[in-house]
């Protein structure tokens, strides 16, 4: 089973209907109250069962595991509904990218703009694609390190835009998009750097080895693309680790 964000409430609400069709039978029978506790656990093992058989990434199993005791224990606590709307619509301003594609926020840290600074420094100036460019970690001070080169960013999520687009301001050398990453035509440029997730990266292969040009060259985050060996492999000195692997088109 895919971690599609549909496939994931399915799993969720087959946990919930196998639960409640043996506690509403069972406790109706001894004429009691469901004890709403005990039941939101079993739901959570339930979930956590059916994330690990249909082999789901473990952050999708915790997340299966907590969700309905979570409803639960905020139930409890009698929070005005306009604090839960509010939250959703900050999420979705910065997360959206994790809802429409499986791909949350990562922020690229100093060691890994380094590595990539003396990697692009190697080959000299030329143009840089940074897909799900986030806040800017990586584009904003790759353009300072290389102003000879030429950086854009694309984000989807309006928040995280917003930040990176006001903190690329007074960089010549950058251009921001708001966009999705599919639509980028990456033959216009000469690195194409990703940190998304694994589960774009198959299909995002398959659009590098469309449309980039021989010479350039693909560079995923911590995540390989599936059943193709790296030409080359970075290891970045940081915790946790988070090798570059690097794809020569």
């Amino acid at each position: 089973m895919s971690a599609t964000p549909q496939r994931q409430f399915a799993l969720q609400g087959a946990a919930v209907i196998l639960v409640l069709s043996l506690a509403w039978p069972y406790f109706g029978w001894q004429v009691g109250a469901i004890p709403w506790l005990e039941t939101s656990l079993a739901i959570g093992g339930v979930a956590f069962i059916f994330a690990t058989l249909s082999r789901q990434p473990w952050w999708w199993r915790v997340m299966h595991a907590g969700f309905m005791p979570l409803i639960w224990l905020t139930q409890g606590l009698n929070i005005e509904p306009g604090w839960f709307l509010l939250a959703f619509v900050l999420l979705l301003l910065v997360y959206r990218g994790a809802l429409s594609g499986q791909v949350p926020l990562y922020l690229s840290n100093r060691q890994t703009v380094q590595a990539l600074a003396d990697l692009l420094a190697e080959r000299g100036p030329g143009r840089f694609l940074d897909l799900g460019s986030g806040l800017g970690s990586t584009t904003v001070p790759l353009a300072d390190h290389l102003p000879d080169s030429h950086f854009t960013g694309y984000e989807n999520a309006p928040l995280t835009w917003l930040v990176g687009r006001v903190l690329s301001l007074g960089r010549p050398n950058i251009q921001w998009r708001w966009d999705d990453l599919w639509q980028a035509k990456l033959g216009d440029y000469d690195v194409v750097y990703a940190f998304l997730s694994p589960a774009p990266m198959e299909k995002l292969w398959h659009k590098v080895e469309a449309e980039m040009a021989p010479g350039s060259l693909f560079i995923s985050n911590t995540f390989p693309v599936p059943g193709r060996a790296p030409d080359r492999v970075i290891e970045v000195d940081c915790t946790p680790p988070r090798p570059l692997y690097c794809y020569q088109r």
